[in-house]
């Protein structure tokens, strides 16, 4: 792995329906997307922001981090990362992998990008963590909580239903008879990193029926042949999508940190 370099990408938009600005949003003191950026640092040698906006390009070259203007009306974070590499790099090697890191996972650990890094040689990795007895029914049931089915470390697919389906099972006992069989179900933790080459091709494909029907753009990807290998962590992720996440994400610096 040593000959890989790794470069981690962190789309930051502005604008957000339910909570505009939020990488600028004061955590402990600091913007969140510093927060993001110095934990990528600990397991990155290069980092760089993806934003659309002129005032966290400000913030981050503020704080002493580095960051790209990108396009304002990219569909995903995906194509954000792109036009952020092809815009810090002139062209890319082979052993060129790109990580793409959520802008309001202000608690992303080291070691979850370790795991990453971990999975190549590949086409796409991604994170899982399983679902717990503390997590509940009611979280193995929510459809914004994407579960992914996983063999041999590797992704087969992924979904907001809850799969596999567990036949002469009552649904209200799934959580627990999986854990009890050894066969936990995995919820998506969504960090992925691609070969540059790679990332390059998935931008250009067209939506697939799956990703169509569940709203998944990896489906897209599985649809299109590409393996994407599948690292577990047990670490719990606190994204920031409202102010009410923030008061929360304060809550726990404030007792934990």
């Amino acid at each position: 792995m040593n000959d890989i370099h790794f470069i981690g990408i962190i789309p930051a938009r502005y604008a957000s329906t339910r909570f505009p600005g939020k990488p600028l949003a004061l955590l402990g003191g600091k913007p969140v997307i510093q927060h993001v950026y110095e934990q990528a640092c600990k397991a990155l040698d290069e980092v760089i922001v993806a934003t659309d906006d002129q005032r966290i390009m400000d913030a981050v070259e503020a704080f002493g981090g580095k960051a790209v203007m990108t396009r304002a009306d990219h569909p995903c974070g995906t194509n954000r990362c792109l036009e952020a590499v092809r815009k810090s790099y002139r062209s890319f090697q082979d052993n060129d992998v790109v990580i793409n890191i959520q802008g309001d996972e202000p608690f992303i650990q080291p070691e979850q990008i370790n795991l990453l890094k971990s999975c190549f040689p590949t086409d796409i990795a991604t994170l899982v963590k399983p679902f717990t007895q503390e997590d509940g029914v009611s979280a193995l049931f929510n459809p914004n909580s994407p579960k992914v089915v996983v063999a041999n470390g590797r992704a087969l697919y992924f979904s907001r239903s809850v799969i596999p389906y567990l036949r002469g099972v009552d649904e209200q006992e799934w959580l627990d008879e999986s854990i009890r069989r050894g066969t936990p179900y995995y919820k998506h933790i969504g960090m992925y990193a691609y070969r540059a080459s790679v990332l390059e091709q998935l931008v250009a494909l067209p939506q697939s029926p799956m990703e169509k029907a569940e709203s998944l753009e990896q489906l897209r990807w599985l649809e299109a042949g590409y393996t994407i290998r599948v690292a577990v962590t047990d670490t719990q992720t606190i994204g920031i999508d409202t102010p009410e996440d923030l008061r929360a994400a304060e809550a726990f610096m404030a007792r934990f940190l």
